[in-house]
């Protein structure tokens, strides 16, 4: 009997221990703890997920994180099935976002010349101080200048006010110093853009410096912050051709347009309804960009550039 007794024993510590680490793992299955993962919203790759080669590139996203942004890394790499005439890749990575919570990641730098024309992979990788990595995955084209349709370019742009100081950018494009408008002085503003065609629109634009909005495609601009001067497109232009905002029509030996804008002004020369200027974008003692942004619709290709500017009186 004492012998059946002790082997009912071990048998019983035997089921017990068995039932008591089942719980336990049931128990540490329930406390596993996902972390949070960073996300991305507003993601633009290239202007309209194009990108032309040895120029300039536009990237922006903006990141939450799961708990603090670590680093952020662009990768561009070669698709299989595509025919290139030669192998490239490209990575670039940033690292001053690190222990953020958010952050606006807007950056610009150069497509490197050696880039073979083509469509590529890119792949976004944001990882978090907590371990935790999160992917956004899309295609970008990478275009040889030599192959473009259009190519936008900033040829001249003339600023004056009603006292007669005129101030120019040219194709350099070295801003001038010193603009300076006082409340009830009369803004007008010629400009010109070539080697464009088809379909496109621009849109001249006073926009508070303090209010940090400085759109690059007219998609992108936030009419609550912008003032506009001046809105122009043009249509079915078979043709490459420079592109006024003040054509001059010699059948009448005048311009056919001459935009101007009253500083103080209750409402913009926005097309085909005016905004009133008011809330965000409201009169102000201070520096403005005066900016001119233009995109060809037809090829989705889009150029933008700004001047600084005073204005006072208010």
């Amino acid at each position: 009997m004492k012998r059946l007794r002790t082997h009912k024993s071990i048998l019983l510590l035997v089921f017990t221990l068995g039932v008591t680490l089942w719980f336990t793992s049931c128990s540490n299955d329930d406390d596993t703890v996902e972390l949070p993962i960073p996300t991305m919203t507003e993601i633009e790759v290239g202007s309209d997920n194009q990108g032309i080669i040895g120029r300039d590139f536009h990237f922006n996203v903006e990141i939450m994180a799961g708990d603090k942004i670590g680093t952020v890394r662009l990768n561009i790499d070669q698709l299989p099935d595509e025919d290139y005439t030669r192998e490239w890749s490209f990575e670039i990575s940033w690292d001053e976002f690190s222990g953020m919570k958010n952050a606006t990641v807007h950056k610009h730098f150069d497509i490197p010349e050696e880039a073979p024309e083509g469509t590529y992979a890119y792949t976004i990788t944001v990882t978090d101080e907590n371990g935790t990595t999160a992917e956004d995955k899309g295609e970008v084209s990478l275009i040889d200048p030599a192959n473009l349709t259009v190519d936008p370019e900033l040829y001249l742009w003339s600023v004056a006010n009603s006292n007669g100081d005129s101030h120019f950018v040219n194709e350099t494009l070295e801003n001038p110093g010193n603009v300076l408008f006082t409340k009830n002085d009369t803004l007008n503003s010629y400009i010109q853009i070539r080697n464009v065609k088809d379909d496109g629109v621009m849109y001249l634009l006073l926009i508070r410096k303090d209010l940090d909005h400085l759109p690059e495609t007219v998609d992108a601009i936030d009419f609550s912050k912008a003032i506009v001067f001046d809105v122009y497109e043009h249509n079915d232009e078979e043709e490459v051709f420079t592109f006024w905002n003040t054509p001059y029509n010699s059948s009448i030996g005048d311009y056919e347009r001459w935009p101007e804008l009253t500083i103080g002004a209750e409402n913009d020369n926005n097309a085909p309804q005016a905004n009133p200027v008011n809330g965000e974008k409201a009169w102000e003692n201070g520096t403005y960009y005066f900016g001119v942004v233009y995109t060809n619709t037809t090829h989705h290709l889009s150029m933008h550039h700004y001047m600084e500017m005073t204005v006072e009186g208010f």
